[in-house]
């Protein structure tokens, strides 16, 4: 409902997402979108740092696993 005319605007039709699902679907985009990232560090042969035991330590390519995607098998 649109508060200053008191009319239902098109988006009160679309039906409602809740928090956890809308939630659930950002983290798991974000999670593909840093596993890309990784992997593309990896096939330029460039490095990332990460954190680990504490600390951050740098992973040369070499050392970064490739990605592996649910359909590969």
């Amino acid at each position: 409902m649109n508060p200053q005319s008191g009319t239902k605007s098109s988006l009160d039709s679309k039906p409602q997402i809740t928090l956890t699902e809308l939630q659930q679907k950002i983290d798991a985009g974000v999670k593909i979108a840093i596993a890309k990232a990784i992997e593309k560090h990896r096939k330029l042969g460039e490095s990332i740092s990460i954190w680990q035991d504490g600390k951050v330590i740098t992973l040369t390519a070499d050392q970064i696993p490739p990605l592996k995607l649910d359909n590969d098998s």
